[in-house]
């Protein structure tokens, strides 16, 4: 093949064996999902299990159609219409071989600030069995200080007077639901697929405090019909580069403009409670279970906890990215210490999953250079992460008198991250968090006050109360503030 071909339909048939393409007839496709925010996780996510499903069997109803509600989303909308909704996924595995394949099981795409009409219109369509959401923790219009319904937001304001034309996702869902509700058709299961803990539970909250506002009569339907599945998700999947792009061109003569590179593990487990019936996913992995508790606490306190563990302190002494800090045995040895010691005395066993395995697994995934997950990306937004992926852990172990030495450290190496937004080298570091000024402030005290980045309230509660917490955290950001060479710490740490 000497000259690239672009990524379309009429080009399947051309493309190089070594790549899976869709097996499927995608002309007999029907919207059975209807997916807003599709992004690289989506895509490596849902999108894959969806097209494994239409692989293996006759799912032909279980077609997805993209949505977008933001103009930052036009330019997804505009590559997968080119590409007639077709992209490709890069598996990257730790030992550089790479699974090319062509997923098919997007069919349309619908930008809602072009014709919200259209995208009501089509979440309230008979075919249409779930609407899924990957929006981000901050798309759910959560008040920070009481953890319910945002009702202050001018897009919230709008919205509930303009029922018709609405700019946030939760006007989308009580509109098509209304429809629905008048047509007599049953409702749609609204299905989140974002990394947030009971994030259906959430998503239920959410809807209600919104369609209370707007139709309290259409709200009691909703609270008694849709069906809000809590589900953990998991697969790393960093965001797009050019190199992913330029690899496609010159390994497979393929012209991808957005494809999508992810690592190997992929993981999901959903609640089974569903509206309209569901895709039969556990025929390709997934897991559906009574209560998806016990997984989703144990992704957090090991995964996610640990992207922190070794982001922060890898940040402040210089590395760029996950593999880089697993490459080096020290801090290798006091991730697996943090599992080992502190965040699994206080996990509750998990159906099905051997926690020791599970485990190692992670270690290996987080040490794929394959994969090379910037540290940047892993730090951003830490005041919302830790409060919940490492502070739970030390609250347990504080109550039970379990070890602390691990997280306490993380924590100072958090605040000299946040005073001085540099490594230890000087070298600037991205700092991107909503509480960036608070947290700097806070930090910025530390000199003259030793707690007083412990003091920040809206990240930490009253852990500073904790004398003996409090005590480990003085002596180690004091160690740190003399000498930022965070290993000398982390050795010793390891060896107690």
């Amino acid at each position: 093949m000497n000259s690239s071909l672009p990524l379309n339909q009429q080009n399947l048939s051309r493309l190089p064996g070594e790549i899976t393409r869709p097996g499927y007839d995608r002309s007999r496709l029907t919207t059975g999902i209807v997916h807003v925010g599709v992004g690289g996780f989506h895509r490596s996510h849902e999108a894959f299990y969806i097209d494994e499903l239409l692989q293996s069997g006759d799912a032909s109803e279980w077609g997805i159609c993209g949505v977008g509600l933001r103009e930052a989303d036009r330019r997804m909308a505009t590559i997968l219409q080119e590409q007639d909704y077709l992209y490709t996924l890069i598996v990257k595995h730790p030992d550089g071989h790479r699974e090319t394949r062509v997923i098919g099981s997007i069919i349309d795409f619908l930008m809602g600030c072009d014709d919200p009409t259209a995208v009501i219109d089509r979440m309230a369509a008979e075919e249409t069995r779930i609407v899924s959401l990957t929006i981000t923790e901050g798309g759910y219009n959560v008040d920070p200080d009481t953890g319910e319904f945002d009702r202050s937001n001018p897009d919230v304001q709008y919205d509930v007077t303009n029922p018709t034309t609405p700019r946030l996702v939760f006007g989308y869902l009580t509109a098509a639901l209304r429809k629905r509700r008048e047509a007599g058709l049953t409702a749609f299961t609204v299905q989140s697929c974002d990394n947030i803990q009971h994030n259906g539970n959430l998503t239920r909250r959410m809807l209600l405090g919104f369609a209370r506002m707007q139709d309290p009569e259409l709200a009691d339907w909703i609270e008694s019909e849709v069906h809000f599945p809590n589900a953990m998700v998991d697969r790393i999947t960093p965001v797009t580069t050019d190199a992913d792009i330029e690899y496609l061109k010159s390994e497979h003569h393929l012209i991808d403009r957005w494809p999508v590179a992810c690592e190997p593990f992929c993981q999901w487990v959903i609640e089974d409670q569903f509206s309209a019936g569901r895709p039969a996913l556990e025929n390709v992995g997934v897991q559906f279970v009574p209560d998806v508790t016990p997984y989703e606490t144990m992704k957090l306190r090991l995964l996610n906890a640990g992207h922190s563990v070794l982001g922060i302190p890898g940040a402040v002494y210089g590395y760029q990215t996950i593999d880089e800090c697993m490459r080096d045995d020290l801090f290798a040895t006091f991730l697996r210490q943090f599992f080992d010691n502190e965040a699994t005395p206080v996990l509750d066993a998990v159906a099905g999953i051997d926690l020791d395995e599970y485990k190692q697994t992670l270690v290996e995934r987080f040490g794929n250079p394959s994969i090379s997950d910037n540290l940047s990306r892993i730090c951003l937004g830490s005041s919302s992460k830790l409060p919940v992926f490492l502070l739970p852990t030390v609250h347990e172990n504080l109550q039970r008198g379990g070890p602390i030495e691990h997280s306490a450290f993380v924590l100072a190496a958090w605040c000299y991250y946040s005073d001085h937004h540099a490594d230890r080298h000087g070298k600037a570091l991205e700092i991107n968090d909503d509480q960036e000024a608070a947290l700097q402030e806070a930090a910025r005290k530390t000199v003259d006050d030793p707690l007083a980045f412990l003091r920040l309230k809206s990240v930490f509660g009253d852990l500073v109360e904790n004398e003996r917490f409090a005590n480990s955290y003085e002596r180690l950001v004091s160690e740190i503030y003399r000498n930022p060479d965070v290993t000398v710490s982390m050795r010793a740490i390891n060896q107690t």
